[in-house]
């Protein structure tokens, strides 16, 4: 298993890349009515804002620039996102749809004390 510790780095990168794609879906959702049914949210509500961080903050992850204030940045936002919007619907995050919400939060919490990996604009200085 030694092997593959060498390629750390390289897996942290590719762990924050995607989670980064994937969180920009659900801006790019809220913003534009796309991945989805077309319907956009008002972007001066909650809702908005959130979609704008979403995309920005997701932006700046893929890149890896200032990944760990953006990494906890967003954590924050996702653990307000789940107290806010999913845990008063059902207790269990599965229920309730909050379990990407949780799973942002702490891969982005990860991100603010392991920083970017490899192949990211924070590496290079």
């Amino acid at each position: 298993m030694q092997q593959l510790d060498q390629y750390q780095p390289q897996a942290l990168a590719i762990l924050r890349i995607m989670s980064s794609l994937l969180f920009i879906a659900h801006g790019t959702q809220k913003l534009f009515g796309f991945p989805g049914d077309g319907s956009i949210v008002n972007y001066m509500s909650l809702m908005g804002l959130a979609g704008i961080l979403e995309v920005i903050g997701g932006i700046c992850l893929v890149i890896g620039f200032k990944t760990r204030i953006v990494a906890f940045v967003l954590s924050g936002m996702m653990a307000v996102a789940y107290f806010m919007a999913h845990a008063p619907q059902n207790f269990f995050p599965v229920l309730n749809g909050g379990d990407a919400a949780i799973l942002f939060c702490f891969v982005f919490l990860y991100l603010v004390f392991s920083g970017p990996g490899a192949w990211s604009l924070d590496s290079r200085s």
